[in-house]
């Protein structure tokens, strides 16, 4: 019994825990505790390793395209309006193109007076007319002064040395090629001589223009220029031609620097027989420059007592005469004077103002 007392003492001591040397020296004695069981708390002080953490995959909003932005409406009764209503084609072929198709120059409002003078009397100041009715009494300009809308210059007119044409704002040429080619004669004719498609200006600029339209040939007055546009687009729209694309753009530009402009209102009247700023009438002849010719007429000479033989004189007004005299001096050397159309020595250059007697 003692022997297994003490081998369980042995074995007790040998399980026991270690005692520190300082209890056995005396000191108070260290209690150990035994390791303190898990729990389900963490310890604040330890480190923590955030757990990782799976985002929700994210759809990526989707792209909007921003709308065009429309382009500005033109406003009603503007030339840009009126454009905008206009067809929009190429060019027509210029076949069968013949300028005398379309009747320039012919009496359409029957005024007796042809639309060239028209043109003339309603565009010029200062305007000398022609006197007398010889047919084209109060029609024919003999004179006159021209403000010229493409330049902005005075020009000074002189039917004998002319310097001024008639422009045809759309020329002949271009609407044949967009659309006059369909035409009746009457319409043409209309076209031609419609004073919303007609104006006085320089003869330089009118053949520097030549066929032109809108995207090869503007005014060099830049003033001038909205309304030149304004006034072919109207024409246009009167008789329903279309414009060509570089066209169309190139008027779509020149009123963009004038925006608003209106459109220009189709109410150009002739004037009537004798209208205008007519400050003076004469006849149109040529002046008397010698003393021969401002003398009186020599009183005749008696006739002989007898008939001498016919001889026949260079530029006498007899059967010997082969053309008309050079000028009224010389009729009047042969006595001549006045000569008449039925005279061998007549000739209209004798025949200021046509009615059929020379160096009257």
């Amino acid at each position: 019994m003692l022997a297994l007392a003490f081998v369980a003492s042995v074995a007790l001591a040998a399980c026991a825990p270690t005692v520190p040397r300082d209890e056995l020296d005396g000191g108070e004695p260290t209690v150990l505790e035994s390791p303190a069981a898990p729990t389900d708390e963490a310890d604040p002080s330890a480190p923590t390793s955030a757990a990782p953490t799976t985002e929700a995959p994210t759809t990526p909003a989707p792209t909007t395209t921003a709308a065009p932005t429309p382009e500005p409406v033109a406003a009603e009764g503007t030339a840009l309006a009126q454009l905008a209503g206009l067809d929009e084609k190429g060019r027509a072929p210029k076949t069968d193109y013949d300028r005398d198709l379309f009747g320039w120059r012919d009496d359409m409002d029957r005024n007796g007076c042809d639309t060239r003078n028209d043109i003339l009397r309603r565009d010029l100041t200062a305007i000398t007319l022609k006197g007398g009715m010889g047919g084209m009494g109060g029609c024919v300009v003999l004179r006159g002064t021209l403000d010229s809308p493409y330049s902005g210059d005075t020009v000074d007119f002189d039917r004998e040395n002319s310097t001024v044409d008639i422009d045809h704002v759309i020329a002949l040429s271009d609407a044949w090629q967009t659309g006059a080619a369909s035409w009746d004669e009457q319409t043409r004719r209309e076209f031609a001589n419609d004073p919303l498609n007609l104006l006085a200006v320089e003869s330089s600029l009118n053949r520097q223009k030549g066929d032109g339209d809108a995207a090869t040939w503007l005014p060099p007055l830049k003033d001038y220029r909205c309304e030149y546009v304004a006034r072919q687009i109207a024409v246009k729209d009167k008789y329903e031609l279309w414009v060509k694309p570089a066209e169309a753009d190139a008027m779509e530009r020149v009123l963009g620097d004038c925006e608003g402009f209106l459109a220009i209102e189709d109410d150009d009247q002739w004037p009537a027989t004798g209208e205008g700023d007519v400050v003076a009438t004469e006849e149109e002849r040529a002046p008397a420059t010698t003393e021969q010719e401002l003398a009186p007429e020599p009183a005749p000479k008696p006739e002989p007592a007898y008939e001498p033989a016919p001889t026949e004189e260079p530029g006498s007004s007899g059967a010997g005469v082969s053309g008309p005299f050079e000028n009224c001096t010389a009729a009047r050397e042969a006595g001549a004077a006045p000569v008449y159309a039925t005279d061998p020595g007549y000739g209209p250059h004798l025949d200021g103002d046509n009615d059929g007697v020379g160096c009257e």
